[in-house]
């Protein structure tokens, strides 16, 4: 390595112990294209002589090969990787780099500029202190200049610089950068950012990056390097209220039980009272252990294990936190969301939530408007895209403890996760919790489902017929339900033209109307379930998500999908209403099966095959299914 500590040497084994007693910043770069973010963050490794001789040689040969200076040291090219990134010049994925210099420890994330991964920026911000936001001096503040400000903000990084870069391209001006300075304090302040502080720079010079540029004597502030050995980062978090999220509940043998976690704000010593979110239970720490022995106390970043002097219920997810601030806990909460996939949020959809230690059934119950980033604008709008973001409201199957991001980002964020594929498809940040409505409550009534069921004599149940348009649902489920009234069954119908006459009228054919739509069914369907009756539900439902979601709506053998499972040439032959020519024709819009998808069912437990069953003939294997499982 070029550059090595005396220490190293002399005493490893203070060297070492000076590394690990540095404080530690966590920073990104962010910015439009070509502002120089990967070449800065080369240039410090550069001039802080912190490149491998192997790291030096090599990137001598790459800046030949494809470098964009003309055969010169390419900075960027430590930090651009992948392939297709030193073709474009361009960076597409978060690059993470380790260095250090005398005063503390840094991590850096190289974010990409273009608007289309957004998102990866949003995943290098998330666990950032600070932000190196750079300009163009040529170029001044851009769109996504603003836009990356606007997330840096959402994910509540305290500390901000903004390095006008390229100064060398226009004769190292004062004015210039005075400019750029006041028409991004202008746009910083509608953030709420505070701690900017504002640098010129050369990265591809190394003006003002480790040693004061003579190329700027006008410019009396630090260095870059400077800034970055001496912004505070840490005391907010230890002035916060105590929180730790318990990871693990630490039960070696019966005389020992400690609840492991890692101190997220705030600090704690033995005889502290706390509280546990959500059940509300106080107690006493006891002793604050670690591997190396008990602590006299412990503060932000440190992972620990706290015992207390109470046996009280703790488990996995909950929050330790002290009693005077405790955090909020509800089962629903407003947030700013940054959705991170190509399929579009579906306010109703269920999703997974991870929140702390916590992973469970969630949805985003509306969505209250789309941000223009660029501008801040609220925009209407019933889904999110890729990359866009939204203010939304969030539903949870049960309570959780969090705080509003501002005051913790640690315990006031959370992700979503696709519930089959298991993908991160949003991030989020918690503005405030919501209350449901004190004086609503489960009523207790006497004559309950069973008794309902009991004088019908017969089992109540969700038939739900799914698939394409012209695969006749609605003429099987009919047949079905006469079938059953000839038996004595009390029954009812919901067919899909029928509820959008009065139930679903206000609904079109959207992705987010059809999600609306079957979320509708699925509980009036749950309703007539609890009267005790057998209803028929006849819908196209294409989502296998909602499908599920009207599953999980009733008791686990009440609801039974049965897939018409007819091809789509046939029933374009049949095409009984003409919807199938339309579509073709381009007169209707997402029409199933045409420009919309229909998930096939992986669980159906009957599945009628009617390009070689007669409707009577597939309605006969239904109520033979219905006999032998004694639903009637």
């Amino acid at each position: 390595m070029a550059h090595q500590d005396a220490l190293i040497s002399e005493d490893i084994l203070a060297y070492l112990k000076t590394q690990e007693e540095k404080s530690l910043l966590r920073f990104i770069t962010c910015g439009s294209v070509d502002d120089g973010k990967s070449t800065l963050i080369g240039r410090l490794l550069w001039d802080s002589k912190l490149i491998f001789e192997d790291q030096l040689a090599a990137l001598s040969n790459d800046s030949k090969k494809v470098g964009t200076q003309g055969g010169n040291i390419d900075y960027a090219l430590l930090l651009d990787g992948l392939q297709a990134e030193r073709e474009q010049g361009i960076t597409i994925d978060v690059a993470y780099r380790f260095f250090s210099t005398d005063k503390r420890k840094f991590i850096v994330a190289d974010t990409p500029g273009h608007e289309q991964y957004t998102r990866n920026m949003a995943t290098g911000a998330s666990t950032a202190d600070l932000a190196i936001i750079l300009a163009d001096a040529r170029k001044g503040v851009l769109t996504q200049t603003r836009r990356h400000s606007f997330i840096v903000s959402l994910q509540g990084i305290k500390n901000v610089v903004l390095a006008v870069n390229k100064m060398d391209l226009v004769d190292y001006a004062e004015d210039r950068f005075e400019e750029i300075k006041a028409e991004y304090a202008e746009f910083a302040e509608k953030l709420g950012l505070e701690n900017i502080t504002y640098v010129p720079i050369s990265a591809l010079e190394g003006d003002n990056i480790i040693e004061k540029s003579a190329n700027m004597d006008w410019y009396q502030g630090p260095t870059l390097m400077n800034h970055l050995e001496t912004v505070d980062n840490t005391s907010y978090l230890h002035e916060s209220p105590f929180r730790m999220h318990v990871q693990w509940v630490n039960r070696p043998n019966l005389d020992f039980r400690g609840f492991s976690g890692s101190i997220s704000a705030g600090i704690v010593k033995p005889g502290d009272e706390i509280r546990v979110a959500p059940s509300g239970k106080t107690s006493t720490v006891k002793t604050i252990s670690t591997f190396d022995g008990d602590l006299p106390s412990a503060e932000a970043g440190q992972a620990v294990t706290i015992t207390l002097d109470d046996e009280i219920d703790i488990s996995r997810g909950d929050l330790l936190a002290t009693p005077d601030h405790p955090p909020a806990v509800a089962n629903q909460f407003a947030a700013h969301l940054i959705w991170m996939t190509e399929d579009e949020m579906l306010p109703g959809r269920r999703y997974l939530i991870k929140m702390g230690g916590n992973t469970i059934n969630a949805q985003v119950s509306e969505l209250k408007h789309k941000i223009n980033v660029n501008n801040l604008e609220h925009l209407a709008g019933k889904t999110l895209e890729l990359n866009e973001v939204g203010y939304v409201t969030i539903s949870l199957d049960k309570e959780l403890p969090f705080d509003p991001f501002e005051e913790n980002r640690h315990t006031g964020n959370f992700i979503l996760i696709d519930r089959f594929t298991n993908a991160t498809i949003g991030a989020g940040m918690i503005k405030h919790p919501l209350r449901r409505a004190t004086n609503i409550h489960w009523q207790a009534l006497d004559v309950d489902k069973e008794s309902r069921s009991e004088a019908k004599n017969q089992n109540p149940a969700v038939l739900w017929f799914t698939g394409l348009s012209g695969s006749g649902k609605s003429t099987i489920a009919n047949i079905v339900e006469k079938k059953l009234h000839s038996m004595g069954k009390h029954t009812y119908t919901l067919d899909g033209d029928n509820v959008r006459h009065g139930l679903n009228k206000d609904l079109g054919f959207t992705d987010a109307d059809r999600v609306e739509n079957i979320r509708r069914i699925a509980e009036t369907s749950k309703l007539f379930v609890d009267a005790g009756l057998i209803v028929l539900t006849s819908f196209i439902s294409p989502f296998i998500s909602e499908r599920r979601m009207a599953r999980q709506s009733v008791a686990e053998n009440e609801f039974l999908e049965i897939f018409v499972d007819t091809p789509l040439e046939l029933c374009e032959k049949r095409d009984p209403k003409g919807l199938y020519k339309k579509a073709r024709a381009g007169e209707i819009t997402n029409f199933t099966g045409i420009d919309s998808d229909y998930e096939t069912p992986q669980t159906a437990e009957v599945i009628l095959k009617t390009a070689d069953l007669s409707a009577e003939e597939a309605a006969d294997q239904v109520i033979e299914y219905l006999k032998n499982n004694d639903y009637i």
